[in-house]
């Protein structure tokens, strides 16, 4: 993945898990209006909220093997990742290619050493190149995100339900074109740095009445955690805290800070602390 800027994995969970997903979000499919704009597309349905859709998204979102390449690409650059995104999408017969992008373009920062994000297209039908299989350019993330587009026209990602397909933040990407008479269903699931603002607002799809259902480690992947130091704290405190059956009404703040910075504070703390001269 790191050298190509994505993979094909094969197999990672049960066809019949995602039929039942698939069936869970039939009537979101159905009555969600179709995007405005062409960048979302005019024949294609997008919404999000998996989590509170449907237990078994769950499943995609914290598949272990998923979770172990996300926290080693992006570790290097986080004390945490995050939930981005969990996104239901289908493309309808007659919809056009999407225009190839990076979704690492979402924040400004720095561009090819550090990788934002790491994405996973879950299939619920079969990606083909007719009815709109994701295009990928292979070795265009990373340094070379800095280069001109490349003109070629992409590879077909062909995907059975299963099956996921994993790319970068940094890899241009996009929907390809729905020639079928078929629509083509699937999610996306991302995973980005602690420390990003993320592409969905994970507190307002999963605000504690609904995260208080969640395992502790799925709360912490959507947001209920804090990122060393301090980062996306409530009163000063984890803001899992407000998952708790008896919150304080006045908690009071408490450090939470990289060993690193710990060990700066407690030699300074010790200094002062000493005898007066």
């Amino acid at each position: 993945m790191l050298r190509d800027g994505y993979i094909v994995v094969p197999d990672l969970l049960p066809r019949a898990t995602i039929e039942a997903l698939d069936t869970a979000l039939a009537d979101d499919f159905e009555e969600t209006p179709f995007c405005h704009g062409g960048f979302y597309g005019e024949r294609t349905k997008r919404f999000g909220r998996l989590l509170a859709r449907s237990r078994l998204a769950a499943q995609l979102v914290q598949h272990r093997l998923v979770l172990d390449i996300a926290e080693r690409i992006l570790s290097p650059w986080c004390d945490t990742i995050q939930l981005n995104l969990t996104q239901a999408i289908a493309i309808h017969p007659g919809a056009r290619p999407q225009l190839p992008h990076r979704d690492q373009d979402m924040w400004r920062g720095h561009i090819g050493e550090v990788e934002y994000l790491v994405n996973v297209m879950w299939p619920f039908t079969r990606y083909t190149s007719d009815n709109g299989a994701t295009l990928v350019w292979p070795n265009s993330h990373g340094i070379r995100a800095l280069q001109p587009a490349p003109t070629d026209a992409g590879e077909v990602t062909e995907l059975d339900p299963g099956c996921a397909l994993l790319f970068l933040g940094s890899t241009l990407h996009g929907a390809g074109g729905n020639r079928s008479r078929n629509i083509r269903r699937g999610a996306i699931v991302s995973y980005c740095l602690g420390w990003l603002k993320p592409y969905e607002n994970q507190w307002l799809a999963y605000p504690p009445a609904i995260a208080r259902g969640f395992p502790p480690a799925l709360a912490a992947l959507v947001g209920y955690r804090q990122h060393r130091p301090n980062l996306g704290n409530f009163e000063g405190c984890c803001p899992s805290i407000l998952l708790e059956d008896n919150m304080p009404a006045r908690p009071g703040a408490v450090d939470a800070l990289r060993p690193d910075q710990q060990a700066l504070l407690d030699a300074y703390v010790s200094r002062e602390q000493g005898p007066c001269d």
